[in-house]
């Protein structure tokens, strides 16, 4: 979809296919708060920009038990080898980049 600028838009929760929504609304709705933020915030960012194959390891991802899963993501606990893809690991790295909420990098 574009924009009056010719830009590419985002789609609008509106727009966006019943599967993305679905998980979308099971990032945000975890039960541990923290981990709300950890994937919602992810999946806010780039949940229409996920391929086939990383929204089934998401999927995936979201049948964890919320402790362990926190645990893994901030290194509190190994992460068992099953678990980890590609998908795990640009979650990381996205939330890395980012810094912890609530701070400002410094430069």
């Amino acid at each position: 979809m574009s924009n009056p600028t010719g830009s590419i838009s985002e789609p609008t929760q509106e727009e966006r296919d019943p599967r993305r929504k679905k998980i979308l609304f099971r990032c945000w709705h975890r039960g541990m708060k923290e981990m709300d933020l950890l994937l919602g915030g992810f999946a806010n960012a780039e949940i229409d920009r996920l391929s086939d194959e990383e929204l089934l390891e998401l999927e995936h991802l979201l049948t964890a038990n919320d402790q362990d899963l926190y645990a893994w993501m901030t290194g509190r606990k190994p992460l068992p080898p099953e678990w980890d893809g590609p998908l795990y690991r640009r979650i990381i790295a996205y939330h890395e980049a980012a810094g912890p909420a609530g701070f400002v990098k410094e430069k």
